[in-house]
């Protein structure tokens, strides 16, 4: 009388019984590593410009303090990004005819707003002021990476809720002197940790209260 079951069907039954075991895990581990990943995050993806801006040619190559574009970024919540008249500040006597910059002088020329595309962009749900965090010690290159050396601007952080949170629930390691707040070269010192819960004192940084939901969702 012929076998119904050969001498794999053991082994078979073992690999079937732990592969439906071990599915869900490696489901949900893929499902995570693809919402960490910079396809979703958008970290590290440069976007199409009009204009090629370099950060590294203007911040650090020229010295440009970040205010001088980012005008309202002390005083609103939004950084604001550059009229073409602070462009043409510069531009109306440098590189003039360059081809790279024919954009920027069609838009002054039709009184027309250049169009660039926002890299660090969070969901509507979610309140961010700059002010409030330059006010209180967190310096740009904590959140946009190091731009004085990114010859095209880049998302340097994966903005996902738990980035956020993290500094919120232990912001001192980021905490700077208000003359530092926009230094693009800016080191945590040895003693960063110590001095960071200073600035707390100073800055009046109650940090119970930072992670509640009304924070960030109004």
């Amino acid at each position: 009388m012929p076998q119904i079951f050969g001498p794999a069907a053991n082994s078979i039954a073992r690999v079937v019984l732990i592969s439906m075991l071990a599915a869900p895990f490696v489901i949900f581990g893929l499902g995570y590593a693809v919402s960490r990943s910079q396809y979703i995050t958008g970290a590290s993806i440069t976007h199409d410009q009009p204009v090629p801006f370099s950060h590294e040619h203007h911040v650090t190559g020229l010295g440009l303090d970040c205010r001088y574009c980012h005008a309202s970024v002390e005083r609103s919540a939004i950084a604001s990004v550059p009229p073409t008249h602070t462009c043409m500040t510069c531009h109306s006597q440098l590189f003039t005819q360059a081809a790279m910059l024919a954009p920027v002088r069609e838009s002054l020329a039709e009184n027309k707003p250049m169009r660039w595309q926002r890299v660090n962009v969070l969901p509507d749900y979610v309140y961010f002021d700059h002010s409030i965090h330059i006010a209180k010690g967190v310096g740009c290159t904590t959140c946009h990476g190091p731009v004085g050396a990114m010859p095209l601007m880049r998302q340097a952080q994966s903005l996902t809720m738990g980035w956020c949170l993290n500094c919120h629930r232990d912001p001192a390691p980021y905490l700077r002197t208000p003359a530092e707040v926009f230094d693009p070269d800016w080191k945590a010192p040895a003693d960063q940790l110590e001095e960071g819960r200073k600035r707390l004192v100073t800055y009046h940084i109650e940090t119970q209260h930072l992670t509640d939901c009304s924070v960030c969702h109004r």
